[in-house]
């Protein structure tokens, strides 16, 4: 079954830890063109909190792409801050490219860190096609962590027992799917009876002192650049704080700045913070797939023989 597969490398792991570099270089060396799977890098007009690498839109084949040092990317760039991917749209798009991509000669990689993407490609999942509901979001939405998860806990076990309870949207999604379908969120999810593709996932971990600092140092970079004007940019065009752009990782502490809240000093103390338990909580869930392959940083001359070994088989 497998030889009849697409093959696709994917390049995984928490944030900050060399994902995007790695990925380019190779694409590059392999003649491959990269489906991003980051939650927020899908989103245009959020270049700087995103970590967006700079590109520009350019034809490929019969469509576009946004080009990043000449490798053309897909799922990136591609949604207005006002809507949102689900992981059913994400899987139907990725998908897509990658039949496209195979039958232009090139080899498809998935890089990013939204783990949810990957599965729902490796493992083909077969996901609720329950739509989202905004009066049920609105409500859930001015419920506290702890009552969202006490509510997920009550009404859909199953869910509650592998969801990352730590994010509200994802809790949100599992109390609305479970809600207005009468099934638990899980169940929903399972794996289909056979694989789409045949992949290769390479994850690269980084030692904790080391990922921290990088952590750090890309936050106040990112200040630096820009990011506090992009996200009053934002507001100023009306996207509203209850978005799950702008309530995302990072704009939403700088919503506690620009509302007079927060210190910025205290803002980014935080957006450093809650970044590296993000990075955590990525490391736990990803260690949780023992077919993923683990490199200490991006070792691209390891990385290169690995994916060789893979594409000739």
């Amino acid at each position: 079954m497998a030889d009849t597969l697409p093959k696709v490398v994917i390049i995984l792991g928490p944030t900050a830890t060399g994902k995007t570099d790695l990925g380019i270089a190779l694409a590059k060396k392999f003649n491959g063109e990269i489906i991003s799977a980051d939650s927020r890098q899908v989103f245009k007009k959020m270049e700087i909190g995103t970590v967006k690498p700079p590109g520009e839109w350019r034809g490929v084949g019969e469509s576009k792409a946004y080009m990043v040092e000449g490798v053309p990317h897909y799922c990136m760039d591609i949604i207005d801050p006002g809507t949102e991917l689900s992981m059913a749209d994400f899987k139907t798009l990725a998908i897509a490219h990658v039949n496209d991509i195979r039958a232009r000669g090139k080899v498809p990689f998935i890089v990013g860190g939204t783990g949810l993407y990957i599965w729902s490609v490796v493992d083909n999942l077969d996901i609720p096609k329950v739509p989202p509901h905004k009066k049920l979001r609105r409500s859930l939405e001015k419920k506290t962590l702890l009552e969202l998860q006490i509510w997920l806990k009550k009404i859909d076990l199953e869910a509650y027992k592998v969801i990352d309870l730590k994010n509200p949207r994802r809790l949100i999604r599992a109390l609305e799917v479970a809600i207005l379908s009468g099934e638990s969120f899980n169940t929903l999810r399972r794996k289909a009876p056979e694989p789409i593709i045949d992949s290769l996932q390479l994850g690269i971990h980084r030692p904790t002192e080391d990922l921290y600092r990088r952590i750090n140092y890309r936050a106040d970079k990112l200040v630096e650049n820009g990011w506090i004007e992009e996200t009053r940019s934002l507001l100023k065009q009306k996207y509203d704080w209850n978005l799950p752009s702008m309530s995302s990782l990072g704009y939403k502490q700088i919503g506690y700045y620009l509302r007079g809240e927060k210190s910025l000093e205290d803002v980014i103390a935080s957006i450093k913070q809650d970044t590296r338990h993000y990075a955590r909580r990525q490391m736990t869930w990803f260690k949780r797939d023992k077919r993923i392959q683990w490199m200490e940083g991006a070792e691209v001359a390891k990385a290169e023989r690995i994916v060789k070994e893979f594409l000739k088989k």
